[in-house]
C-alpha cells in the first residue's frame, strides 16, 4: 500500500492543490507573503504524511509527523483566516 491511497493524504492534496489555484487572485504584493505561506503549510500535510507513512515501522516517528501534518493544517487554516479577513477570498472558499 503506499501512502497515496490514504484518505487523509488524498484531502491534504486536493486542499493543496485548490489553494494554489486560489493564491492566484491574491495581489502581487502577496506572492512572498500570504500566497507562499498558503502554499508551502498546505503543501507540508502531505509530506509529513508521506513521510510519517514510509517510518511507520517506529510507532514514535510515525506520530510526530502525523503531528507535524496536523500542526501544518492548523497553519493553512489561519493563513485562510488571514486571507478571508484581507478580503481576498469569501467564506465560501475558506
Amino acid at each position: 500500500m503506499s501512502f497515496k491511497t490514504l484518505l487523509a493524504y488524498q484531502k491534504g492534496f486536493d486542499l493543496a492543490m485548490e489553494i494554489f489555484h486560489l493564491v492566484n487572485v491574491f495581489p502581487k504584493s502577496e506572492i512572498f507573503g500570504l500566497s507562499s505561506q498558503m502554499i508551502r503549510a498546505s503543501r507540508s500535510v502531505c509530506s509529513n504524511i508521506a513521510e510519517g507513512y514510509r517510518k511507520r515501522q517506529s510507532e514514535k516517528h510515525f506520530k510526530s509527523k502525523l503531528s507535524d501534518a496536523d500542526s501544518e493544517n492548523s497553519e493553512t487554516q489561519l493563513w485562510l483566516d488571514f486571507a478571508l479577513a484581507c478580503d481576498y477570498i469569501s467564506e465560501e472558499k475558506k
